[in-house]
């Protein structure tokens, strides 16, 4: 985004997230992906900066930021690193965002407050190895006891921070009668994961993103108070999918930040590499693909930032996150992929940054739903608004 079009306070955030990065994320996110390391010390100090709550109100000890300035901040940590975007993309989407519209004001203090300040890191679960695209037909249960507590038993799958967050929201079924039919009678809670019966497996062995842990996590008779429960029971699912149309946006921010990356390696080494004694950037096969990469960037920006702005605005942005996340998701994995193309054999090789790059942009076609469920959701908005 150009600068010019930023207020004094979305350009200070923006360096600030740049410098950081620079500093702190981008000379390690190399090794951190060969040895899947997580570098749990990095979320501390990102969460001293207010990485961790910038979308959370200053009252409950977040910065109280816009959705644009967010995002803006999500590309730079992307930019760096995508791995280390995420951590800071499902955190300020999903379980602050969720505690922060659903939940009591006791909740709110005893975890948003921590959560704002990066001091306890949370993570979302939703799918199961039955129900990813299809999460409505979640099976983990949710029994109520007669002190109005509850336990938990069932497994999830592809936590992000599994095994590593202090606390995460997590979706079961509690309205027993109605088992497998769609999404009536799904329940959120919030679960730390120190309690007992709290399992998570181990790391996942991804193609990229490695150094983001995801895990399976399985919830073993699992005893929760009253006070777990989010919001009203029987309305997990509808918390979850409002919480997911600003998780795309994140995810849209993310393939942004690792496409800029990708162009960036991409044009330097055509104007370093020779062949046929003339800098490859001379050819007009390379300049097209290098103006095609920056077209759809941009473009996607574009898209992104709108959506971001209509959140800003209170509309429901349900079509436009999944439009951004859509195109954003499928242009990452088309600019990476001529990054790679651009740097020939070299590309193919892990001491060239793009084959990262062209890893780690895979998913995002992937996760917070793929791009055939964008397609579905768009379509239907498009049906109903018609109707």
């Amino acid at each position: 985004m150009t600068v010019a079009l930023l207020s004094e306070t979305q350009r200070q955030i923006v360096e600030l997230a740049r410098e950081f990065a620079a500093e702190h994320i981008a000379p390690f996110a190399a090794e951190w992906d060969r040895t899947k390391t997580f570098p749990r010390d990095l979320i501390r100090r990102m969460g001293e900066l207010g990485f961790f709550g910038m979308l959370v109100p200053e009252e409950y000890d977040g910065l109280g930021l816009d959705t644009v300035t967010y995002l803006l901040a999500m590309e730079e940590i992307a930019y760096a690193d995508g791995a280390s975007s995420i951590s800071m993309g499902v955190h300020n989407s999903l379980p602050t965002q969720m505690v922060l519209r659903w939940g009591s004001e006791a909740q709110r203090a005893r975890w948003l407050k921590p959560m704002a300040r990066g001091e306890v890191l949370g993570a979302f679960a939703l799918s199961e190895a039955d129900s990813g695209s299809d999460a409505a037909s979640l099976r983990t249960q949710a029994v109520k006891q007669k002190d109005g507590g509850w336990v938990l038993n069932g497994t999830k799958a592809w936590v992000t921070n599994g095994d590593t967050a202090d606390v995460v929201l997590a979706l079961a079924r509690t309205d027993h009668e109605h088992d497998r039919k769609g999404a009536r009678g799904i329940s959120a809670f919030i679960v730390p994961t120190g309690t007992r019966g709290y399992h998570p497996g181990k790391a996942e062995d991804k193609m990229g993103l490695r150094s983001s842990r995801t895990t399976a996590v399985a919830f073993e008779d699992l005893k929760l108070p009253p006070d777990a429960l989010l919001g009203e029971e029987g309305k997990g699912f509808i918390y979850a999918l409002a919480a997911l149309d600003g998780g795309r946006l994140g995810v849209g921010a993310q393939a942004v930040g690792i496409a800029r990356c990708a162009l960036h390696h991409a044009v330097r080494y055509a104007r370093e590499r020779k062949q046929f004694e003339t800098h490859i950037a001379e050819f007009q096969a390379i300049q097209f693909k290098l103006a095609d990469m920056a077209t759809t960037i941009a473009a996607a920006q574009a898209l992104l930032l709108e959506a971001a702005r209509r959140k800003d605005a209170g509309e429901d942005i349900t079509q436009w996150a999944s439009m951004a996340k859509l195109f954003a998701g499928e242009m990452v994995m088309r600019v990476t992929t001529e990054a790679v193309q651009i740097f020939g054999g070299y590309g193919y090789m892990r001491d060239y940054p793009v084959e990262k790059l062209m890893r780690d942009a895979k998913v995002i076609a992937i996760y917070e739903g793929t791009s055939e469920i964008q397609r579905i959701v768009i379509a239907r908005q498009l049906l109903n608004a018609a109707s």
